[in-house]
């Protein structure tokens, strides 16, 4: 009789490469729950417990902290071990007093950056999709797999743009449009993690488009527009890593 739905197992060799797991120890992986970030993009939450902080030596350790409500991701506590975390995520451990950003990293990894103050209370948002729903209502899809609706604000936004919002109430602070001059940083390919200014965005169709940025080493780098994540108008509205 044939397979039935998806896996719900992961053995460690077919796990993400940028996954800082051993993969011959052991034989399974802690496979990411579905939700707000793919397989491929994301990690589970028990993975950044373990193997990025350190506060805990096992799966069954880490388990239990994240039970007891003791991690936040984006302002509310994950009791799933499996909980998808993936970039711009802002993930807090209030007893131990340390927050992180969920970062992009060269060689297709991602990497956990220390912020604190006003930076804890809002998260940046990618605009993947925009559609009209019932009412005239414009519904705004987001790379981390939130749905926004609004009734009257909807023609300020567009795919590609960027939206600041408030962590937990999610509401809309600020917003970044994605043109020439914004600052941005590339989110995937094999430029994964350099920042830069938007300098010029491609005539190629749909998916195919490219776009330029010039890195604060005046470099001139090309990748996918899909890569393009824009982080501020004239100036970054987060701290980077490496203070840039």
């Amino acid at each position: 009789m044939g397979k039935k739905g998806p896996t719900r197992h992961l053995k460690r060799e077919m796990a993400p490469h940028f996954w800082p797991m051993p993969r011959k120890e052991n034989v399974w992986a802690t496979r990411t729950g579905p939700g707000s970030h793919g397989l491929n993009v994301s990690m589970p939450l028990l993975l950044i417990v373990r193997d990025f902080l350190g506060y805990a030596e096992t799966a069954k350790e880490a388990s239990i902290l994240i039970r007891q409500g003791k991690i936040c991701v984006d302002g509310k506590p994950r009791k799933d071990h499996r909980y998808s975390v993936g970039i711009m995520d802002v993930v807090e451990l209030p007893n131990a007093k340390k927050s992180f950003r969920v970062f992009p990293e060269l060689g297709g990894r991602l990497a956990l950056h220390p912020i604190s103050g006003e930076e804890l209370r809002f998260k940046l948002c990618r605009i993947i999709g925009k559609t009209t729903v019932t009412d005239g209502v414009t519904q705004l899809n987001l790379h981390d797999g939130r749905n926004i609706l609004l009734k009257d604000r909807g023609g300020e936004f567009a795919v590609n743009d960027t939206i600041k919002l408030s962590i937990p109430e999610q509401e809309i602070v600020e917003h970044v449009s994605f043109k020439l001059g914004a600052r941005v940083i590339i989110t995937g390919g094999r430029s994964q993690g350099r920042h830069g200014i938007l300098m010029g965005v491609g005539s190629e169709p749909g998916k195919k488009r490219t776009a330029t940025i010039r890195t604060p080493e005046n470099e001139d780098v090309r990748t996918m527009a899909k890569y393009i994540f824009a982080i501020g108008s004239e100036t970054p509205m987060i701290s980077l890593p490496g203070g840039a």
